[in-house]
């Protein structure tokens, strides 16, 4: 079994901020996948379905960021998992927008709900980094989180959250390089190698060649004074 995490914070206020990828995350692959309707438990809300060969709870904290791990925590312990078991899909301001990569272990580089997470579970849990971009100054980057998408991003959004559904199987199953590949064929689709090619250039018809002059000397000069 696995426990997939999407990190955010509740209630219609927040649903489309930067900092709810997590979220928008684990509700694609509910939502295609078939998952069992959301049910509250574990200081949050849960879904339950089958990813591949795997048992796969969701689950969208609800306890607010900053405290994300009490939740994680709790369903862990009821269900017997262990870190390793915990997939977490939370935004990085470090990743461009649209970028992403997948991590196991390692720090939480300031980030509120990794930093929960780690205090209540250790930190050896994998983690789908979700690229939102930095606001360029660090005494903007709360409201920038905590700030809508705008209409401009919605494609690569979209794609990238269709990309991380049509992986989700091979995250559960344990194919990291698999699922990173699926987003990448969502994300940034190989170009097509067809190119425009050239019209045969048709070559210029020759030029007649001169016909042989087969008069007389006396007819040309006759010829001459007509």
């Amino acid at each position: 079994m696995k426990l997939f995490v999407g990190l955010g914070n509740p209630g219609a206020k927040y649903a489309g901020n930067r900092h709810n990828i997590g979220y928008m995350a684990v509700e694609r692959i509910a939502a295609d996948h078939g998952f069992c309707p959301w049910r509250s438990k574990f200081q949050g809300v849960m879904s339950e379905g089958r990813l591949g060969r795997e048992k796969v709870i969701l689950l969208k904290p609800e306890t607010f960021m900053n405290l994300s791990g009490q939740s994680v925590g709790e369903a862990m312990r009821f269900h017997k998992l262990e870190p390793a078991d915990v997939i977490v899909f939370h935004d990085e301001l470090d990743l461009a927008p649209g970028k992403f990569r997948l991590k196991t272990g390692g720090g939480h580089a300031g980030h509120n709900g990794l930093r929960s997470i780690h205090a209540h579970i250790g930190e050896a849990y994998d983690r789908v980094r979700l690229g939102i971009g930095h606001p360029g100054d660090k005494n903007s980057v709360a409201g920038y989180v905590l700030a809508d998408f705008a209409k401009a991003e919605a494609d690569w959004l979209d794609d990238l959250l269709r990309g991380i559904s049509d992986g989700a199987a091979a995250l559960a199953d344990g194919e990291g390089a698999k699922f990173l590949n699926a987003v990448s064929l969502r994300t940034a689709p190989p170009r097509s190698s067809t190119g425009t090619q050239k019209k045969a250039e048709t070559a210029p018809e020759p030029s007649p060649q001169p016909t042989e002059d087969t008069r007389s000397h006396l007819q040309k000069l006759v010829d001459r004074f007509k």
